[in-house]
């Protein structure tokens, strides 16, 4: 019987809404109608008016009456527009203006009256004003009742798809209401809000709209439990990347989706939707403000600029080229081996950035003739250098590499940008390069010591700039791709080590700051960007498995595997013999490195370049370490090679 009664429940809020979705009643309907109950509603007050003695009704007058009403709310109807709302989204301002029409036509029903007596104008106007106040009661409740009545019916049909995804709301201010009303009168939206959360005392423990306001305290296990909670809103304006941080994790804890709402600026047609509400994003548990930067001054730099991006269709080289598509740049010239992603490049250009002068060429930078030829036909005023293998196990294993395109393909990119007389060269350095423990991060800081060589020669024209940053969340081959694929499977999850820690930003961030070197940059600096506070990567996985709705350990396991070769606990941005200079940005200072002899460890560096696939893989990495000092192999997996290796070393390299 209790099953029977529930779909028969379930039923009847299904055909309402059925209703709602097919017919919304258009404003000229409404106009009709409340003109009819009007119209009606008068011979209702007349009956009253005479206690239901259907002896004292005259009709043919009754009617005359009636028609004087009619009219009069019909023009005052007009001129307010109280039909205009949709009744089923009646709010307390649409009910207002009802009021106000009432009011307003039984206010000029008595005047007319009034001097209809005082002229002797007859009976059509000499309407009894017992008649009209009993009038205005009964249509002013009936019009409300209608309104109200309307409204309650439409959100218990909806409730049935609102009780898919019951949510809380973190901000009581303007945001919060705006985002309280969208969900409410989208019913496909699927949300049912059962409170607010604010930190303002004042408005905890009060209603908006019937709608409760908690602090954040009150949100406990059992009150989720409680309330059934699917999910929490953040609607905030103005809110710190700490503070969204922190209540970002206390929410995934209590074992809630944490949606964010997009900025006013991105709401579509200046109107929010129910569809721009997403699930937040991994880079808001960073808990910092993203560096801002001034990218109109930027922009005026690089007008009319011809620039060159190696690396084009890597993670750094495309956010790089979405960033300059933003400026009124003469062109820009796009090379990378990988034709894949370049295919993938060309079409997010034509799709995006339909005006942006572009030349995609596919090279390998350690071609030199193809790069001469590239730099001989367009002379590029600002080279962007993004291209590197960076993968440190996959150099780990193949030093030659590391070299050969790290190393050397980076020497010939600064010999073309000198040659054809470059203004600018911007390398993208990485921490890994600061006391490196793997081959990689020892070919990226031989790239350094490089181009401080080449900048240090006299009459250059060309300015060369170096950037060193860390991790960028979401590039090619780094920990949240790898862990989102491993959460989409099931788990586990791989972390090399429970300590393991690395400094992260977002990519647009990083290559903002990338252009900001580049654009401020005077010559011979290694430009150092403050990334905030180390995160550990076992955090970071903890993390991912919450904003997936999972539980950890539970349904997705961490698994430690151990420290890959050439992989240290700990990433830094200075060595310590380094220190900084400030510049004109807070976020930015210049590393003060060590001076070297710049034309021995230039002639080093070309021979060893010349001679890489002459040396084995142990030679490769003890010439690293002869040119790099502070490198160390942490395993010493490359310290070891025979007596005869070593002897043949110099006589190969000779």
């Amino acid at each position: 019987m209790k099953d029977k009664k529930l779909n028969l429940h379930l039923f009847l809020r299904e055909k309402a809404l059925m209703l709602f979705s097919k017919y919304s009643m258009p404003r000229w309907m409404v106009f009709i109608f409340d003109s009819l109950a009007v119209f009606c509603m008068f011979f209702v007050a007349y009956i009253l008016r005479f206690n239901f003695d259907l002896h004292a009704f005259s009709f043919p007058l009754a009617f005359s009456h009636a028609f004087v009403i009619f009219v009069v709310y019909a023009i005052f109807n007009l001129v307010f527009r109280s039909y205009s709302g949709l009744m089923r989204h009646s709010t307390l301002t649409d009910i207002s203006y009802v009021f106000i029409v009432t009011t307003i036509s039984s206010g000029t029903l008595i005047l007319i009256t009034l001097l209809s007596r005082l002229m002797n104008c007859g009976e059509v106007f000499n309407i009894p004003i017992s008649i009209i106040l009993i009038h205005y009661v009964s249509i002013t409740v009936f019009l409300f009742f209608v309104r109200v009545l309307i409204k309650l019916v439409f959100r218990w049909a909806t409730n049935i798809h609102y009780e898919s995804n019951r949510v809380i709301i973190y901000g009581a201010g303007e945001l919060g209401f705006i985002v309280k009303r969208v969900l409410l009168t989208d019913p496909k939206a699927g949300f049912y809000v059962v409170g607010f959360i604010d930190d303002d005392s004042s408005l905890q423990g009060k209603k908006i709209n019937g709608i409760p306001v908690y602090g954040f305290n009150a949100i406990t296990k059992d009150f989720v439990i409680k309330n059934r909670l699917d999910s929490m809103i953040i609607a905030i304006n103005k809110l710190s990347s700490e503070r969204k941080a922190e209540m970002i994790r206390s929410a995934i804890d209590l074992g809630l989706e944490v949606l964010d709402t997009p900025s006013v600026d991105t709401w579509l047609n200046g109107q929010l939707q129910p569809r721009q509400i997403r699930k937040v994003k991994l880079e808001d548990l960073l808990g910092r403000d993203p560096i801002k930067i001034d990218m109109d001054k930027i922009g005026k730099g690089l007008n009319d600029k011809t620039i060159l991006v190696t690396g084009a269709a890597g993670s750094i080289g495309a956010e790089i080229v979405r960033q300059l598509a933003r400026f009124r740049i003469k062109q820009v010239i796009l090379v990378d081996q990988a034709e894949t992603p370049v295919f993938h490049l060309e079409n997010e250009i034509k799709s995006k950035f339909s005006d942006l002068n572009y030349h995609i060429i596919l090279g390998d930078i350690t071609n030199s003739r193809k790069m001469e030829i590239i730099f001989r036909e367009f002379k590029p005023e600002i080279v962007f250098h993004a291209a590197a293998y960076k993968h440190v196990p996959l150099m780990e294993e193949n030093p030659h590499e590391a070299l050969r395109v790290n190393v050397g393909g980076t020497k010939i990119v600064t010999d073309m940008a000198v040659k054809y007389g470059a203004d600018k060269f911007v390398m993208i350095s990485t921490d890994k390069s600061v006391n490196p423990s793997s081959v990689m991060g020892a070919s990226k800081r031989t790239c350094e010591m490089l181009v401080q060589s080449v900048a240090e020669k006299s009459g250059m024209k060309t300015k060369f700039v170096i950037t060193r940053f860390g991790n960028v969340l979401g590039s090619n081959g780094s920990v949240i791709p790898i862990f989102t694929k491993q959460i989409n499977e099931g788990g586990p999850i791989t972390v090399t080590h429970p300590d393991i820690t690395r400094y992260f930003m977002t990519i647009p961030e990083a290559c903002e700051l990338v252009l900001e070197a580049g654009f401020t940059g005077k010559g011979n600096e290694i430009y150092v960007f403050d990334m905030g506070d180390p995160i550990k990567i076992s955090d970071l996985a903890l993390q991912m498995i919450k904003l997936s709705g999972l539980e950890p350990e539970k349904d997705i396991k961490i698994v430690y595997t151990g420290l890959r070769p050439g992989e240290k606990l700990y990433e830094e941005l200075l060595t310590d013999s380094e220190k900084t200079l400030p510049t004109h940005h807070p976020k930015i200072r210049i590393a003060q490195v060590q001076k070297y002899d710049y034309p021995i460890l230039l002639s080093k560096i070309e021979l060893l370049v010349r001679n890489a696939y002459l040396l084995t893989k142990e030679e490769v990495v003890n010439l690293f370490k002869e040119i790099v000092p502070e490198f160390q192999s942490p395993d010493g997996s490359h310290d070891k090679q025979s007596k005869k290796e070593r002897a043949g070393r110099k006589k190969r390299v000779i």
